[in-house]
């Protein structure tokens, strides 16, 4: 096959991609989803963004999350922010060439409203606050625009309190009742319990509080609860177990137990910068591909696979080919599996590449190492944080109620941020941070 890019006719090379563009509307391109396309990089959401739009549906909800996972890092710096068509599908996961439904999920997100409560220094006054989830979303030349207001954006950079969700996992999910509990219950897996929310909150975390048929609880846990806990601990990270609370014959509160899902491989989750930490990245990088596409190859392909074309690359420029663009032919080579076309390498040559292997071999044992042991000592301090939390848990639970009361207050007065004071006064010690800063006043 003849090759643009060179001046050899040994290897093919991309069309041009400007042209292609030109050819096809947006409107025209078919995404096709592999199963591992996408970052390992976790969206740290706001509990405001997270309470407040159990009526999203699946898609609307997951594109919520990818679009602000792509504008985290310039929430506060740019009141619009862009991603490509394709790339925004792929990472929802969505296969289809109709925008229909793009379009009807953008809009829902901006007629959605997010509220958000925080205490004041007096602990008296509370701001109170409203938002849509998106202040504008534009779809225009195979390119989606969208901004969020400055008074939401802060809220979503800076985020008191916060749930991440792992856009691998999300991708994961059928049921939009089974994604919303995923993210409220993500949040208290450190203390391993929601704490009791009565059915009512219960049922506007879900989006069925409007339904009458939910009002019964024989509906609600057959058609959200146990389905919804049967996914959740089929595909995500977390495995939850539900418990009840009755209030005579009826059930009248529900928490979730929440612990880790030991049937997943160990660096399968929250690997966050895993990728970003290879050579195969660093030299993709380095060739002109962009961070977010660098990390999908990477996913999609494995290091090995896009080492070998970037070898190829290097291989091609020594031998005199002129290349006039190394990202496009990268992504030539990545997409269309380029070999060498050479009748056979030599000894030489098979050293060397030998050599390269075993070098590629030692790097990623290294590295695989390193993310282990880092991934080790986030396990270890989370369970010293916990034994810790249940020790001053049982000390407190020891005492006279009369004086656990007073050593609340006392405990109290020591909280010195604003979301701490609203999470005591909310959920007391079944709020993560608040149970480790109550540890910590335990100890002292």
């Amino acid at each position: 096959m003849s090759d643009p890019k060179t001046n050899k006719t040994a290897v093919p090379a991309a069309k041009p991609p400007a042209k292609r563009r030109r050819k096809k509307s947006p409107a025209s391109i078919r995404v096709v989803t592999p199963a591992q396309t996408l970052p390992n990089r976790p969206l740290k959401k706001h509990v405001a963004a997270i309470h407040t739009d159990g009526h999203l549906s699946l898609l609307q909800r997951k594109l919520s999350n990818v679009l602000l996972l792509n504008a985290y890092d310039a929430l506060l710096t740019q009141t619009e922010h862009e991603i490509d068509e394709k790339t925004l599908c792929v990472m929802l996961g969505y296969d289809s060439n109709d925008r229909k439904p793009l379009k009807e999920s953008l809009r829902a997100l901006a007629s959605v409203h997010a509220e958000w409560n925080i205490l004041g220094d007096n602990q008296e006054e509370v701001e109170w606050g409203v938002s849509s989830l998106l202040s504008h979303a534009v779809l225009s030349r195979g390119k989606c625009r969208y901004g969020y207001s400055s008074a939401l954006a802060e809220k979503l950079y800076n985020p008191d309190i916060y749930a991440s969700i792992n856009m691998r996992i999300q991708r994961k999910f059928r049921s939009k009742h089974a994604l919303a509990l995923y993210e409220n219950c993500y949040r208290f897996k450190t203390v391993r319990s929601t704490g009791w929310w009565d059915l009512k909150t219960f049922r506007r975390l879900m989006g069925v509080d409007d339904s009458d048929y939910y009002r019964q609880f024989k509906h609600l846990n057959a058609k959200v609860i146990k389905p919804t806990v049967k996914e959740i601990n089929a595909v995500s990270d977390i495995e939850i177990t539900p418990e009840f609370k009755r209030s005579g014959r009826s059930i009248s509160e529900i928490r979730f137990i929440i612990g880790a899902n030991k049937q997943l491989p160990l660096l399968d989750i929250d690997d966050d910068g895993a990728v970003k930490g290879t050579t195969v990245y660093q030299r993709l990088v380095a060739s002109g591909i962009s961070h977010k596409l660098a990390e999908s190859w990477i996913t999609q392909h494995g290091e090995d696979y896009c080492a070998a074309k970037l070898d190829l690359m290097e291989s091609q420029k020594t031998s005199g080919t002129q290349i006039t663009s190394l990202s496009g032919f990268l992504a030539a080579a990545i997409k269309d599996d380029y070999k060498d076309a050479k009748a056979g390498p030599t000894p030489a040559e098979m050293t060397k590449a030998a050599a390269r292997g075993a070098a590629r071999t030692r790097q990623a044992d290294v590295e695989y190492k390193a993310r282990q042991t880092e991934f080790e000592a986030r396990e270890a301090d989370k369970r010293a944080l916990l034994e810790r939390v249940e020790k001053a848990r049982t000390w407190l639970a020891a005492k006279p109620e009369a004086e656990q009361v007073l050593l609340l207050q006392a405990f109290e007065g020591t909280l010195d941020k604003n979301f701490l004071r609203a999470d005591f006064k909310r959920a007391k010690l079944d709020s993560t941070a608040v149970a480790a800063r109550f540890a910590d006043y335990v100890d002292l």
